[in-house]
């Protein structure tokens, strides 16, 4: 994704003019980066995120200005950290892979990760690669902010106010919905919620609805694991509780009744990361 206006040449000197430096090697210690990093910055023609977050933290700078050299009324995109320099550098880092994939979904308003993909163009598998490895994607913090007037401060490090100018509001998005009577599955339109609250995203959710209760499934998981399942057995489908035992085991509970069985005995449909029980 290009977020900027101008070469790295051009883009360089702008942080250079923010932190009031004059030469790259400078430049490179404010930024907490090696001096060759910038040089090669220059080479590739194109500077990383990573560089336009910290120095609109550090120096309180217009995002805009930073990446296209145009003043635009974006000052509440910035606001400026209690941490400098390295420290910040830092905390920026350490705030990589799933707190920021959250934080991101969560200024646009997406449920699901795909919205996201989709928006920025990106596979599921580079996302996924962002949470196992703890990265922080810069150019896509960049523009999540740029894209929705968030609090910078607070998209990079999860501090102070979500909230700036142009912020979106999340909303409800419509997922597949399922009744689930005596062990069919049966389609039934779609179901609106909101799932923002949920500490993850969600790849493929599909709401469930039965007489005893409903549930929200991913069922993009299909690797069975200790927790709640949608599984079929024998064709038939219900919500059941796995605890995994040794030797390829699994325990099967549903309605107070357990049995156990081999784990390639059933047909993992998706797992439960949401139970809502009827109270009347």
């Amino acid at each position: 994704m290009d977020f900027t206006e101008g070469t790295a040449l051009e883009i360089i000197e702008r942080l250079s003019t923010a932190y009031g430096v004059t030469t790259q090697k400078t430049l490179a210690e404010c930024l907490g980066v090696p001096a060759a990093n910038v040089s090669n910055w220059v080479k590739r023609d194109s500077v990383p995120g990573s560089a336009f977050v910290k120095c609109a933290l550090d120096t309180g700078s217009d995002l805009k200005l930073l990446t296209t050299g145009k003043l635009a009324n974006a000052s509440s995109l910035v606001m400026s950290s209690s941490s400098k320099g390295k420290a910040l550098y830092d905390e920026i880092i350490s705030n990589g892979g799933r707190p920021v994939l959250r934080r991101i979904m969560d200024a646009y308003g997406f449920t699901l990760q795909k919205q996201l993909c989709d928006l920025m163009g990106i596979s599921s598998g580079t996302v996924s690669t962002w949470i196992r490895r703890n990265y922080f994607p810069g150019d896509v913090v960049v523009t999540c902010a740029l894209d929705t007037g968030v609090s910078l401060q607070w998209l990079a490090t999860g501090q102070g106010a979500k909230a700036g100018g142009n912020a979106k509001e999340s909303a409800g998005i419509a997922v597949q919905r399922k009744n689930l009577s005596a062990g069919v599955l049966q389609d039934a339109g779609n179901w609106t919620g909101d799932l923002t609250f949920i500490p993850h995203p969600l790849d493929e959710p599909v709401f469930i609805l039965s007489n005893s209760g409903s549930w929200v499934i991913d069922t993009s998981v299909s690797s069975i694991s200790n927790g709640r399942w949608l599984l079929s057995i024998d064709d038939k489908y219900d919500i059941y509780d796995i605890t995994l035992l040794p030797g390829r085991k699994i325990s099967v509970t549903s309605k107070g009744t357990n049995f156990t069985c081999g784990a390639d005995e059933v047909n993992a449909i998706g797992k439960v990361v949401l139970t809502m029980d009827y109270s009347f």
